[in-house]
Order: structure tokens, then sequence, then C-alpha cells
């Protein structure tokens, strides 16, 4: 899950089963098949495929140093790649950090999916974007499209259902600026961090109850300064002590959801979760629906209050019991390997989950519109308040005019000029009437000098 915990089906029939509603579904995923050696030509993409493709790359692609040339495209303008994961433009959509319960720092996460093919990754840490900034800069270095992301710890109840509140995780995915209004969705992750603190505790006191004595330093400690801990600091510790001996057996025995040693934090509310990413001009979508008690009433509670997506694939395939209820709903199919770098067998590499050509492009003409119009919002909001601090509202995320140094009239059209060429492509930068905007700065005297840094959450 979600904490750094990988659930795994016992076997290989998923049942979604809810009577009150007469939704009833069982379907068998579909066994992998093994490829045919004798067979090297690869099936001819249709011509949907290959409009979504040559869509997919030139935004992957956008202001990046290693742009495909002419020489390394195919005649529909796609990437002739040579990952080891698939001849596309490889997504990763779910991935932590040491931010988090991650083990790789932000550049070493950048570093990793480079080397495995990935041209698009999301950094979604749990309840924080503090590694954003440092992923942005790792990813000029090697060519990677940063989606800014984070997971967010809630708690759903069924309402008129019988059932009791279960964990649920939401994905958020940002625009290259980051929300449109960055204060509001983080005061609401401070919240939940600070829960988090009080949740290790309880369950490091439950431990001690149970006869395996840990210590509070020791957590903290795994979890590094500032880190608000999670479940898998407190597993970590546990097999420090030797209490067990992996995290997966400190899991399943101890940390599960309503284990003997669980415990809840501040989470917030599901559905004012999902109202808040869209509210900040974000992109929601469910995380490792497999792992939930009661799926149906999740998905359809929160597609009421604006869910677009739901994990659909994973690296052992898509789930297809999950697929049809993503199509029941209109939910975006997504995926993700859910990394977090613990260099063991149990755990998908970043890059691994095959996100189909047709998902992504579906997933990105959902997303653009919204991206744009917060990209908007930031800059509208600029270009009204054109202070050092909305500068720096700008550069937490928009690292192009980091060391930008402003003159007295041309700074403002200079930071959207930047932002802009990298942010959104020609065709989305006429539908935010960048001249406009350009005009209003003219007018506007910045003082003199200012130097713009990035900062961190």
């Amino acid at each position: 899950m979600g904490d750094g915990c990988s659930l795994r089906h016992a076997s290989n029939n998923i049942n979604i089963n809810n009577s009150s509603n007469g939704y009833v579904e069982t379907t068998t995923a579909k066994k992998k098949k093994s490829k045919n050696k004798s067979s090297s030509k690869k099936k001819k993409m249709t011509v949907e495929q290959t409009f979504a493709a040559k869509s997919v790359t030139e935004w992957a692609f956008l202001d990046s140093p290693s742009a495909p040339t002419a020489s390394s495209v195919d005649d529909f303008g796609v990437p002739k790649s040579h990952t080891r994961f698939a001849d596309k433009v490889v997504f990763e959509l779910h991935s932590h950090t040491i931010c988090s319960d991650g083990f790789l720092s932000p550049t070493a996460l950048v570093e990793r999916a480079h080397r495995n093919g990935v041209k698009v990754l999301a950094l979604t840490d749990h309840d924080t974007m503090a590694g954003i900034p440092e992923a942005l800069e790792a990813a000029r270095k090697f060519g990677v499209r940063i989606i800014p992301g984070v997971e967010i710890s809630t708690i759903f109840s069924p309402r008129g259902e019988s059932g009791t509140e279960e964990p649920v995780h939401i994905l958020a995915y940002y625009s290259s600026c980051g929300p449109s209004r960055f204060e509001e969705l983080e005061k609401c992750l401070a919240s939940i961090r600070d829960g988090r603190f009080l949740r290790a505790k309880n369950m490091i006191s439950k431990l001690n109850n149970l006869k395996m004595p840990l210590k509070w330093e020791n957590v903290a400690k795994i979890a590094g300064d500032g880190v608000a801990p999670g479940r898998l600091h407190v597993a970590r510790a546990m097999v420090e002590a030797g209490h067990v001996e992996n995290l997966k057996q400190a899991f399943n025995r101890y940390l599960y959801d309503g284990g003997p040693a669980y415990s809840t934090g501040s989470e917030a509310l599901a559905e004012e979760a999902v109202q808040l990413i869209c509210q900040t001009g974000g992109v929601a979508a469910l995380a490792h629906p497999w792992a939930l008690k009661n799926p149906l009433a999740v998905v359809r509670g929160l597609k009421a209050v604006g869910l677009h997506a739901m994990e659909v694939y994973r690296s052992d395939g898509k789930l297809a019991a999950f697929s049809d209820l993503a199509d029941t709903y209109d939910l975006l199919k997504l995926g993700g390997s859910d990394y977090h770098g613990r260099r063991n067998h149990d755990e998908s590499d970043l890059g691994s989950v095959n996100i189909p050509v047709l998902a992504q492009h579906d997933f990105l003409q959902i997303a653009r519109p919204i991206w744009c119009n917060a990209i908007k919002d930031v800059l509208q909001s600029f270009a009204e308040e054109p202070s050092d601090a909305s500068l720096e509202r700008i550069a937490r995320f928009g690292g192009k005019i980091r060391n930008l140094k402003c003159g007295s009239l041309s700074c403002g059209k200079d930071v959207i000029d930047r932002c802009l060429s990298s942010w959104l492509t020609n065709e989305e930068r006429q539908t935010i009437d960048v001249e406009t905007l350009r005009l209003k700065l003219s007018l506007t005297v910045i003082n003199p000098g200012v130097e713009v840094s990035m900062t961190t959450t």
C-alpha cells in the first residue's frame, strides 16, 4: 500500500461485490503470456495509437535538452527508445523519496528513473511536496519531465451504506508550476503530517504493550530530520530491533490496516481531499484500489465529488476487475510502481508498469486543460501582485526563473516567457491570453537586482 507495503492477491481471482446496489462482478485477471521468441516483428500501431503517441511525445519532450532528433525518431515522430521496458514514452506515476517513506533522495530517484528509460516521472511522496524542487533540478540534467505530485492520506466513511470507514490514498498530479493555491493545499498536508507523528507514537506504544519495545528516537532517526514518520519507518525499526525478520512480516503481522499495532492519524476526509485537489488545479486519482475493503463504495463516492482517475495497471498486468470498474464510472485508467527503493524482489521497479499509449494520451487530454487553467491563475496572480513573494511562489516549482535577475520593467514579461516556454505548448499559450498578461506586467516596476531562488515546502 501507500505506506510502503505492497499487497498482492493470493490468487488471480478478484471479486468486487456489493449486493446493496446490485453491482456484482467477478473477473479473472489475465495471465501474462510468454513472449514468442521466434516473432521479432511488433504489431503495427493503429491510426489512433499513432496519433496518441505523437501527441504524448511532443508534450513529454517539450523544452527538453534530450528532445528527439530526426535520427532518433520514426516516421511518426515517436522516439526510438532503447529502454528495457518499452519502445515508447515511459510514464512512472507513483514514486516516493526520503522526503516521506522512500529510501532514495529525489536526485537519486530521478537518476534511477532515467536509467530505467522513464521520460515522465510523477513524484508522489506521502503528504508532502518537499522533494519536488530537488527532483526538478535533477530532471533538467537527465532530460526527465517531472509531474509534481503528492499522495494524500485520507479516511473514507461510507454514507448511508453498511460498512466501516477505511484509509484511502489519493494521488494528486499538478502542472509544472505546482498547485495554483499552494498555501491551501499545504495547510491540509501540514495537518496530516502533524498527525503522522502522533500516529507513529501510538503504534510504538501498542508494540511496547505487545512486548516488542521500540524507542521513538530510533523511529525518528530512521525517518530523518523533519520527515513525518510512516508505517514503513516503524517497520524498519522493528526489523532493526529484531522483532521481525523483514518489512513484509512487520506489515502482515502487526501494521496492516486494523492490525494489532495499527493506528490512525489526522487524515483528511477523502471527499474533501478530492475537492481540494480539483480546487488547486490538480488531477485526482485513487491509489491502489485493490487494497480497499469496499472499492465500489469508495469509487462511487469519490467520483461524485470530482475524482478523475484510478490506478488499474500494475507491473504484473492490468487488473481486469478494476478496469471494468473504471469504465463503469468513466474514470481514467492509470498506474505506477509505488516505488520506494527498498532494494528487494517484492517491489516493482521504476518504469515497470506498462501504461498503454492511449491511456497516457487520455490522461493528458484531461490533465492539460486543468493544468493550463492553473498556470493561468498563477500568472494572473503574479501580474496583479508582481512582488518578491509572488515571484517566489512561481519559483517554488518554476525552475526556469531560478537566479533570474529582474530589471526595472522587463522582469515580469521575462518571467512569463521563460515559464511558458517549458510549461505549455504554443497552442496552449494561445488559450490563456499571454499578451494581455505581458502588457500588464510591462507597465509594472519591480525592484531591480532581485534574485529569485528555489524554495522548499
